[in-house]
């Protein structure tokens, strides 16, 4: 993880990391570790879908807007892994295209 060219932090200055959808908290841990190792001030964190069912726990305060519990399967127990059925992921350019 690293900042983008040219983004820097002053020692000391507070940080609030904001993603759109978090499922295990690991990106928001990942850019908490790196702004204190370049002298920032997390304060807390935040997103708009939290998929853990509020079960992340952050070392600051952690807010979501809408909280689920989604159910998550390794592979071997996925039923349609086990059918071998086809994955799509077709992106909303895309439905664009088909619906349009």
């Amino acid at each position: 993880m690293t900042l983008r060219r040219g983004f820097e932090l002053r020692k000391g200055e507070q940080v609030l990391v904001v993603e759109d959808v978090v499922t295990t908290g690991g990106s928001i841990r990942e850019v908490l570790d790196l702004s204190r190792k370049l002298g920032g001030d997390p304060i807390g964190a935040a997103c708009i879908v939290d998929r853990s069912g509020g079960s992340i726990d952050l070392d600051v305060e952690f807010v979501a807007l809408v909280s689920l519990q989604i159910d998550t399967f390794a592979p071997d127990d996925c039923q349609l892994c086990k059918q071998e059925l086809a994955l799509v992921k077709p992106g909303s350019r895309e439905y664009e295209k088909s619906s349009g």
